[in-house]
C-alpha cells in the first residue's frame, strides 16, 4: 500500500465512511427516541418505584387474578 492512498482498513472510501456515519448515526437516534418513547409508556403504566403504600396496588391486583383463575376451576 502507497503512503498517497488514503484508504483505512476497512475499504471504505472517504465519502462511503461519510454516508455510512449518518445512517448509522440516524439509525441510533431513531431508535434512542423510541426507546425513550417505550420507557415513558411503561412507566405511566406501571411505575419502577413504589409509591407511599409501597407496591400495594401490585398485590391486590395479583390477589384479584388469583381469585379469578381459582373461580374458573372451582
Amino acid at each position: 500500500m502507497s503512503s498517497n492512498d488514503e484508504r483505512p482498513l476497512n475499504y471504505l472510501t472517504a465519502e462511503e465512511a461519510k454516508e455510512f456515519h449518518k445512517l448509522f448515526m440516524t439509525s441510533f437516534i431513531i431508535f434512542t427516541i423510541v426507546a425513550i418513547i417505550a420507557h415513558f409508556l411503561v412507566w405511566q403504566w406501571r411505575p419502577w418505584l413504589p409509591g407511599p403504600n409501597g407496591y400495594a396496588m401490585i398485590e391486590t391486583g395479583a390477589q384479584f387474578a388469583q381469585a379469578s383463575i381459582t373461580s374458573l376451576f372451582a
